[in-house]
């Protein structure tokens, strides 16, 4: 199995998006108990004190990255300083969409009490929401919601992995 386990890690060392288990199986060859038994071993070998990378699960598939505890250090020289820094507004639309999806403009209009329209711009271009369809009303205004890499961006494994909100936030993101 080490091999098979040192195969697999090397395809995360060279793959920078996250690869689910049918694709880590295609591109090595090897069958999905074999990649997922890999999968486990490295994560284990990651969890020690003397690993600076992690396996992260995220949005179905899995990555190393570094870990958690270095972003800090990290950051300054490999991070992209502005890239990802978002104004309040993009925070707060970005929010409602990801708690309320499917979610429209007007919806998020009525949350927010302002127009959403150059955020919603904003976070499509960043490709952090999409159009997920059209909600079936009158008029049949268009639902946004997030994408996959509005989960690498936040590092969450899905949606459900989204911080729990106090039962007053949870309220206001409830839709009428």
């Amino acid at each position: 199995m080490d091999t098979e386990t040192a195969l697999i890690e090397a395809i995360l060392f060279l793959e920078s998006d996250t690869k689910d288990f049918t694709a880590l199986s295609r591109i090595s060859g090897l069958s999905r108990d074999v990649v997922k038994a890999a999968v486990d071993q490295l994560e284990a070998k990651y969890a020690k004190s003397d690993s600076g990378v992690e396996l992260s699960r995220i949005g179905g598939g899995v990555m190393i990255s570094a870990k958690r505890e270095y972003w800090d250090t990290l950051r300054e020289h490999y991070g992209r300083r502005s890239e990802n820094r978002f104004s309040r507004a993009a925070l707060e639309t970005l929010s409602i969409i990801a708690y309320s999806q499917p979610v429209t403009r007007a919806e998020i209009e009525g949350m927010r009490g302002a127009s959403p329209d150059a955020m919603i711009r904003f976070l499509l271009e960043k490709n952090l929401i999409r159009e997920v369809g059209k909600k079936d009303i009158p008029g049949k205004p268009q639902q946004y919601g997030t994408t996959p890499n509005f989960l690498k961006v936040f590092r969450l494994e899905s949606i459900a992995d989204l911080p729990k909100l106090s039962e007053d936030n949870a309220e206001r993101f409830e839709l009428s």
